[in-house]
C-alpha cells in the first residue's frame, strides 16, 4: 500500500518526504516518474519506550511506502498524466502551504491555504465526473448485450449527483460490493486525505488556521494537522536526543510533528499496528485494522498463520503500569486470545503456533 504526496509547486512536500524517508530529492528528479519513492519508518513514542525497556540486540520500525507525486500545477493538470500518479496511491498526503517567505515564490502569487486546498480539491472533482461521463458513455452503448451493467450505471449516477453537489466521494457510503465493482477505477476523490499545513516556525503552537479549515471543509471528510517544516527539518539535524529534547522544549514542543503525520498517514491507509518484543528484538508490524489473530500471525510468517494456536496479549497501557510481563501476570492482565481474537493497535503480541 502506498501514500502519494502531493501538492502545488514550493509548498514544501520534498522537504516533509525527505524527512520521512530520508531521500534526498531534487528539484529536477522530483518531476520524474519514479523519482520519489521511498519507505517511512513509522515514528512512535511506544516503539522507543519498549526498545529501551527490552535493550534487544535489534529493532525494527514498520514502514510504509510513499511516493513523491510531481507538482500539480496548471501545466500538470491541463496534460492529465499526473492524475496517474495520484490514482496508484491508495491515501493521499496534501502538502499546503501556510508559511510566508517573499524569497519563495507562489503560483498564485500570494499565500491562500484555504483557497489552494479549494483548488485542488476541484480538480479531483472534476477529474472524476470526466470518468463518470465517460464510463456512463460506455455503458449506454454496452447494457443492451450485457444487462448486468445496470447495476454500475446507477452507482455511477449516484456518483454523479455527489461529485456534482461538489462533495468528494470519499463521504459518500459505498458498501465493499460497491467497493469491488469499481475497485479498477481511478476515483480520486474515494482516497482518504490529510492535509498538512506547512507553516512558519513561529506559528507552531497556533490553532486558528486549523480550526478555520477544518471548519469550511468540515465536510469534506479530510484530515487536517499542522507541520513547520523547517523547523523539522531543525530538529532532524541535531545528533543526539539529549539537543533534540532541549530544542524542543525550547520552542514549546512536546512532540516532533512528523511522528503525528507518521500515524495519521497509517490510518490513513486503514493499518494499525502490533509489536513483538524480547531481548533478541523489538519489532512494529503493520496489518489491516479489524485484523484477526491468525492474520497478525501471518504478517509476520505464512507457517505462523496455518499453525495458529493462540496469541499471548499484552496491553501497551499495562505494561508501563506495571513496568514487566511478570507484574501483568501477578495482575491478572496477561490475556491467552484464540482465532477470533480482532488486534487491536499497540497490542503486544507472542503467538504460539505448531507446523
Amino acid at each position: 500500500m502506498k501514500l502519494g504526496i502531493m501538492g502545488l509547486p514550493q509548498v514544501g512536500k520534498k522537504t516533509i518526504f525527505s524527512l520521512l524517508t530520508g531521500m534526498s530529492v531534487t528539484p529536477e528528479r522530483s518531476q520524474k516518474q519514479g523519482a520519489g519513492e521511498g519507505f517511512a519508518e513509522i515514528l512512535d513514542r511506544r516503539f522507543d519506550v519498549l526498545e529501551k525497556m527490552y535493550e534487544p540486540k535489534k529493532s525494527v520500525r514498520a514502514r510504509i511506502n510513499m511516493e513523491l507525486i510531481p507538482d500539480l500545477d496548471s501545466a500538470a493538470i491541463r496534460e492529465g498524466a499526473i492524475f496517474r500518479n495520484i490514482a496508484d496511491a491508495e491515501a493521499l498526503c496534501h502538502v499546503v502551504r501556510a508559511f510566508e517567505d517573499d524569497a519563495v515564490y507562489h503560483v498564485s502569487g500570494s499565500v491562500d491555504a484555504g483557497r489552494d486546498i479549494e483548488s485542488i480539491n476541484s480538480e479531483l472533482v472534476l477529474h472524476d465526473l470526466l470518468f463518470i461521463e465517460k464510463r456512463l458513455e460506455r455503458i449506454a452503448k454496452q447494457k443492451q448485450k450485457d444487462p448486468g451493467l445496470k447495476t454500475e450505471e446507477d452507482l455511477m449516477l449516484r456518483f454523479k449527483d455527489h461529485l456534482e453537489s461538489d462533495k468528494p466521494l470519499r463521504t459518500l457510503g459505498v458498501s465493499d460490493d460497491e467497493r469491488k465493482l469499481i475497485s479498477g477505477y481511478p476515483f480520486l476523490t474515494i482516497k482518504t486525505m490529510i492535509a498538512v499545513l506547512n507553516v512558519a516556525e513561529g506559528d507552531i503552537g497556533t490553532t486558528e488556521l486549523q480550526r478555520s479549515c477544518e471548519e469550511r471543509f468540515g465536510e469534506s471528510g479530510m484530515v487536517f494537522m499542522t507541520i513547520s517544516a523547517r523547523l523539522e527539518s531543525e530538529i532532524a539535524q541535531l545528533e543526539t536526543e539529549e539537543e533534540k529534547s532541549e530544542f524542543m522544549t525550547e520552542a514549546g514542543i512536546e512532540e516532533p510533528a512528523l511522528n503525528l503525520l507518521t500515524k495519521l498517514c497509517m490510518n490513513a491507509l486503514g493499518l494499525i499496528s502490533f509489536f513483538t518484543v524480547g531481548k533478541d528484538e523489538v519489532r512494529q508490524w503493520l496489518i489491516p485494522a479489524d485484523s484477526l489473530a491468525p492474520e497478525a500471525a501471518g504478517a509476520i510468517h505464512s507457517d505462523i498463520q496455518r499453525g495458529f494456536i493462540r496469541a499471548e496479549v499484552m496491553k501497551y497501557d499495562d505494561l508501563v503500569e506495571l513496568g514487566s510481563e511478570e507484574g501483568i501476570k501477578k495482575a491478572g492482565r496477561f490475556h491467552v486470545m484464540g482465532k477470533d481474537y480482532p488486534v487491536e493497535d499497540g497490542d503486544i503480541i507472542n503467538f504460539r503456533f505448531n507446523v
